[in-house]
């Protein structure tokens, strides 16, 4: 029989990053109705502004004039705001990352890194980034539709997928492509004219100088189009609203948030019944997640630690359990990019591919070290796997391929005060199941290898960091 800990701690895995230390012992006395309904209502606050710059609108105006004044620029100005851009987009990138580790609002989190990753863009600026940052946190758990026209029209979205050379008689598809394919309704739901037709519908959509969406009306095509079996003088938004009356379009968006949140082994008729209420909610976004994580087969012993965390996950989760303040911060971008999971630099506009994609023969050894590298300020050589527009900086790029240590202080005083309560001879298997989402335990002769007796503050400490150096601790 699965324990209440285990589903709430799933619960808190899935839909959020993990337990905290300090909330470590209420997981097993609430229920999973009470403890879905405090995330949703931690989540439903005023969503603050992550950002690095002060001056949004300047910098906003700044950013868009860089990207139209670069052909006038020497190759020796190009790089320089290049890395300056990736410097900053480095500063966002931590700044998020810390909104995932101590942030109330856990669920909107969640689903922000999620949605970054469905909506995945890699442009080098700062202002656009941050930008589409706060569209997708802003309406994480809002309406889809909402947030697929925000980021639609996103000077960041708009420029990565090159819909401002969109113009009438020389009509580009990139946009409308990606916006069928990865977006909306996946392959098989359109055609190849579908997408030339759409592509002329957006044309003209761009942005002006202060990064605002605008309808360039010299540069759209006026004529009628014949999109998904209508035809009319359709626009972009026209466009976007008959993908939304596509039924294609709610499973396609409820299979990516299944695979995400319960299981890559989707089950067809769950996924059917769970698009069925996503469209008829009008795409409510919350009421999906509701329905997701209040099911039994949410709570299936088929679900529960059996997906791979992501980089970023792994360091956020380690983090909500291990209070601790990282001396050099920016070493985390570094272990972002060796585990392959670099905020604001996915792999394509595919996005990361996850499930076993995250593990090989060299991601698994990091993952593996990676407790005890941030917990014991143990120093790490890691191979140069870095690119030219890294968000690092240059810095940054030169690090990844000497030896570094992280140089973190951590508060094991507040961790041992956690489990204060539980009984010597209880620590170890209490703790493993703090810790672990599977069945399978650790050895004990592992165990008692690896672990310090000398007291019970040293106990406590080398076992955590012990279990979170096993392949159990991998998954959630």
């Amino acid at each position: 029989m699965i324990s209440n800990r285990l589903k709430n701690q799933h619960l808190l895995w899935r839909a959020a990053f993990g337990p905290m230390t300090e909330n470590v012992n209420q997981i097993q006395d609430i229920s999973q109705v009470d403890l879905l309904k405090l995330l949703i209502k931690t989540s439903d606050k005023k969503v603050s502004f992550v950002h690095v710059t002060d001056n949004t609108t300047d910098g906003l105006y700044k950013g868009v004039q860089d990207v139209l004044q670069m052909d006038k620029l020497t190759k020796e100005q190009k790089t320089k705001m290049r890395r300056q851009s990736a410097t900053d987009i480095r500063n966002l990138n931590l700044t998020w990352l810390s909104e995932m580790v101590n942030s109330e609002a856990q669920l909107r989190e969640k689903l922000s890194l999620f949605w970054h990753g469905h909506f995945a863009c890699r442009v080098v600026n700062i202002f656009f980034q941050q930008q589409l940052l706060d569209v997708i946190r802003q309406n994480a758990l809002g309406n889809f539709g909402d947030l697929l026209r925000e980021v639609s029209k996103s000077p960041a979205m708009l420029s990565f997928l090159n819909n401002q050379q969109n113009k009438k008689q020389h009509p580009n598809e990139n946009f409308a492509r990606e916006v069928m394919e990865l977006f909306t309704m996946g392959r098989g739901n359109y055609t190849e004219q579908d997408i030339k037709e759409s592509a002329r519908a957006f044309t003209g959509w761009g942005f002006n100088m202060q990064g605002e969406f605008v309808e360039r009306k010299n540069q759209h095509d006026t004529g009628k189009k014949t999109f998904l079996g209508k035809t009319g003088n359709f626009n972009g938004d026209d466009v976007l609203n008959i993908i939304l009356e596509q039924k294609a379009t709610a499973h396609f968006i409820t299979k990516k948030l299944y695979s995400y949140l319960v299981n890559e082994e989707v089950d067809e008729g769950q996924i059917t019944r769970l698009a069925d209420g996503f469209y008829q909610s009008n795409y409510n976004i919350l009421q999906l997640l509701a329905d997701i994580f209040s099911s039994d087969l949410f709570y299936d012993p088929k679900n529960i630690g059996t997906r791979i965390k992501s980089p970023v996950e792994l360091i956020a989760g380690i983090q909500r359990m291990i209070p601790m303040t990282i001396g050099r911060p920016e070493t985390q971008l570094i272990f972002q990019k060796s585990l392959g999971q670099l905020l604001f630099y996915p792999p394509n506009v595919a996005g990361w591919p996850g499930g076993k994609s995250w593990i090989d023969s060299s991601t698994l050894m990091l993952r593996l070290r990676l407790p005890q590298i941030l917990t014991f300020d143990q120093e790490v050589t890691l191979n140069n796997r870095a690119d030219d527009d890294v968000a690092m900086g240059r810095e940054g790029v030169d690090e990844v391929a000497k030896s570094f240590r992280v140089h973190s202080k951590v508060d094991w005083k507040a961790v041992a005060g956690a489990f204060k309560k539980v009984k010597r001879n209880d620590l170890a298997p209490y703790l493993a199941d703090c810790l672990l989402q599977t069945s399978s335990r650790v050895p004990e002769t592992v165990m008692d290898r690896y672990v310090d007796d000398d007291s019970r503050e040293d106990f406590i400490r080398t076992t955590i960091v012990q279990l979170m150096s096993t392949p159990e601790y991998q998954l959630c």
